[in-house]
């Protein structure tokens, strides 16, 4: 019989590379690592693993447990969290990951008045961008994800895609595992310089910014300006790249470039020497809350997407 314990395990050992490092991860001593790796190829009648030089393989039967993991440790995640709080025992916990706007826009909101409702939910949040947000909840390794994905976009990873426009059916396919809970349409204004010859106009066609220098935002808002621009004629030339919102309107307040931000985005940021002004062609992302099917009938799961539901529609 296969243990989830021991499927624990495996996942931290095919993570991390090692035994050693697999028990720093699990707070644990690396024979047990190695007790339970025993045991767990006992049990699948097979080597899961292979030693390569100080790194631990997978071995074809090895890769095939890691990926079913994810699914059996959330299904039993799920079954523990709903039977505990139908028996009273706790209220539950929920693992949240979002992007950087969204954490500082929506989940504040969302989570004062989970807090307020269910104090006995415990909540943890770290950020991440997605795709890899969308990795994390997959790998087991969150219980809600707030992502987005821009209108029009295209491939499997989101980041492609015209400008404007409803999503196809490729966007529409990436998330097509999981429950998606739409929250809101984020349009994206562009940021002028003050002093900026174009700074006083009520909207402007992305092609009059063909010349200026730009400043872009985290890889797949970067992918995803490319391609509006190109779309729109021309290829951007991106002077500086940062994750940071504050820094992008600190750069554009300088006079260093321009730079489309997200409305989100631009809530928490305080805007120095930068004028805003809508663009055309349109660009939308959809903010969404996702899980996984299981999780989504969690009672703190599915309290936190409401809650995220609410902070959205204010």
């Amino acid at each position: 019989m296969i243990e989830a314990r021991h499927l624990r395990v495996l996942r931290a050992v095919a993570g991390t590379g090692s035994f050693s490092a697999a028990a720093r991860e699990l707070g644990c001593t690396q024979p047990a690592v190695s007790q339970q790796m025993k045991a767990l190829e006992q049990s699948a009648g097979t080597p899961l693993l292979i030693r390569a030089g100080r790194e631990m393989r997978l071995t074809q039967a090895g890769t095939a447990l890691v990926r079913h993991a994810a699914g059996i440790l959330a299904g039993l995640t799920a079954a523990e969290e709903e039977v505990a709080a139908i028996a009273g025992l706790r209220a539950g916990r929920v693992r949240l990951v979002s992007f950087p706007s969204g954490s500082s826009t929506l989940v504040p909101t969302a989570l004062a008045a989970m807090r307020a409702a269910h104090p006995g939910t415990r909540i943890s949040l770290v950020e991440a961008e997605p795709p890899r947000s969308v990795e994390m909840l997959r790998d087991g390794d969150c219980d809600v994800a707030l992502a987005f994905r821009y209108a029009g976009a295209e491939g499997p990873s989101g980041a492609g895609g015209g400008a404007a426009g409803g999503g196809g059916s490729a966007a529409a396919a990436e998330w097509d595992d999981l429950v998606v809970r739409p929250l809101l349409t984020d349009r994206l204004v562009g940021l002028l310089p003050e002093g900026h010859r174009l700074a006083g106009a009520e909207r402007l066609d992305m092609a009059e910014l063909a010349d200026e220098p730009w400043i872009a935002g985290c890889p797949r808002c970067r992918r995803h300006l490319v391609e509006v621009c190109e779309g729109v004629g021309f290829t951007p030339r991106i002077d500086f790249a940062t994750d940071d919102y504050p820094a992008v309107a600190g750069l554009v307040g300088a006079g260093l470039g321009v730079a489309v931000l997200p409305e989100l985005a631009l809530e928490s940021v305080r805007a120095k020497g930068v004028s805003t002004v809508a663009v055309e062609p349109a660009v939308e992302r959809e903010i969404v809350a996702l899980t996984l099917p299981d999780l989504a009938r969690v009672p703190a799961v599915a309290a936190t997407l409401a809650e995220l539901e609410r902070a959205a529609a204010r």
